[in-house]
């Protein structure tokens, strides 16, 4: 008998795993059947499948009933958790929406919002729910694991548009007369040192580059300021890596940089210089340093400054920022930056498939903060306004 039991477990051991839950249900039926008077026990026994289960004579286990292609008759299965509790999508959807963050009784105010801390809250509600059914409720609410978006950089400004095509005319205009026009900005600011960098890159398997575990800046060797000029018609970048403050001072002496180091060799006729900047920071619309070091660029250059800076809330529309920067990101990704030098040599080996070329230098000068341009020296600006939006378009031009 005990020889036959463990050819009967080997046999069904071997065709379940072969069949669905209907074809499962009906061959263990047919096996206890088989067996005659004890064969249901016999059988559950051997599978530990519930004798209720095999012997049911009320839903498709009996041989010879059919039921379609359907695994289940109607309405057969587990009964899901939102038929249990009608509210449970209404009460989750008051828990985890962000329209419900100022109620100060939400008890997930000042909390992550975690799978199992939504369950907690539900249980403390009354509701008997494990984490994995609030997972996929979350799910069916169209509800998934999110990072934050960086989007919010101001209102829109209703003349947005309007400056993007004055942008664009003018610099056509430019192009098409061979005369220079650049895009200017300051990247993030880098700490120097032994620091864990962004991104992946290939390496010998478990010989990943060790770093400090905490970000805290080493004052012996302090942040890199990398200010750059993009030149678009040809598509080559010039950054200076600064040790010193992000200033005005230090933005136009790159812009100096750049023209006596490659731009005067290209435009060897250009009267004017077209300059798109962005409309805060060192470079800022309303930043008279900006304009005083621009005059005093003039002076020295003899060269007409146009410059006009894009509209608040729209720096990223700025070329320099996907045409140079986001490729000297991916340039570095995964290498600690763990000196100027360093930092140096990264950005100058920045190139692409389409061309771009970059030369970094580093600049040791210290640019002083808090400088304040005086009513004479604002008086001494040659600046002339255009009549479209004059505080984002205008030209400086040299004293001769």
């Amino acid at each position: 008998m005990q020889e036959r039991d463990e050819v009967i477990k080997v046999r069904i051991e071997s065709i379940l795993p072969l069949l669905d839950e209907r074809q499962k249900r009906i061959y263990l039926a047919a096996e206890a059947k088989s067996i005659g008077w004890g064969g249901v026990t016999k059988i559950s026994k051997l599978t530990s499948v519930s004798r209720k289960t095999i012997s049911n004579k009320d839903t498709d286990l009996s041989i010879g009933r059919s039921n379609g292609n359907r695994v289940r008759k109607v309405g057969g299965g587990r009964k899901r958790q939102t038929e249990h509790y009608p509210e449970l999508l209404k009460t989750i959807e008051s828990i985890v929406s962000p329209h419900t963050m100022g109620d100060p009784m939400n008890p997930l105010l000042w909390t992550s919002k975690s799978i199992r801390k939504i369950t907690k809250s539900l249980k403390d509600k009354g509701f008997n729910v494990c984490h994995e059914v609030t997972r996929k409720c979350l799910i069916e609410m169209n509800y998934s694991l999110q990072v934050n978006k960086k989007t919010n950089e101001g209102g829109n400004n209703p003349e947005r548009d309007a400056q993007f095509e004055f942008i664009n005319k003018l610099s056509k205009d430019f192009i098409s007369k061979k005369d220079p026009v650049i895009s200017v900005d300051c990247k993030k600011k880098e700490l120097i040192g032994e620091y864990k960098n962004n991104g992946q890159e290939w390496t010998k398997l478990k010989s990943a580059t060790d770093v400090n575990v905490y970000d805290f800046i080493d004052k012996t060797k302090g942040k890199a300021s990398p200010y750059g000029v993009y030149d678009i018609q040809n598509n080559t970048g010039w950054v200076n890596v600064g040790i010193s403050s992000d200033t005005a001072s230090f933005a136009v002496s790159t812009i100096r940089d750049w023209w006596n180091g490659e731009g005067k060799n290209l435009y060897t006729k250009s009267k004017r210089l077209y300059i798109n900047a962005d409309g805060g920071g060192s470079n800022g619309s309303r930043n008279n340093l900006w304009k005083l070091e621009l005059q005093k660029f003039s002076n020295e250059t003899g060269l007409n400054i146009h410059v006009s800076h894009f509209p608040p809330g729209t720096s990223k529309w700025n070329k320099i920022e996907h045409r140079l920067f986001s490729y000297i990101s991916k340039n570095w990704r995964a290498k600690p930056l763990v000196s100027l030098s360093v930092i140096v040599s990264l950005i100058g080996a920045t190139t692409t498939e389409k061309g771009l070329t970059v030369r970094a230098n580093a600049d040791n000068k210290i640019y002083k903060t808090g400088i304040k341009v005086t009513e004479q020296e604002k008086k001494s600006i040659n600046i002339e306004r255009d009549d479209f939006h004059g505080e984002w378009n205008y030209c400086i031009k040299p004293y001769l």
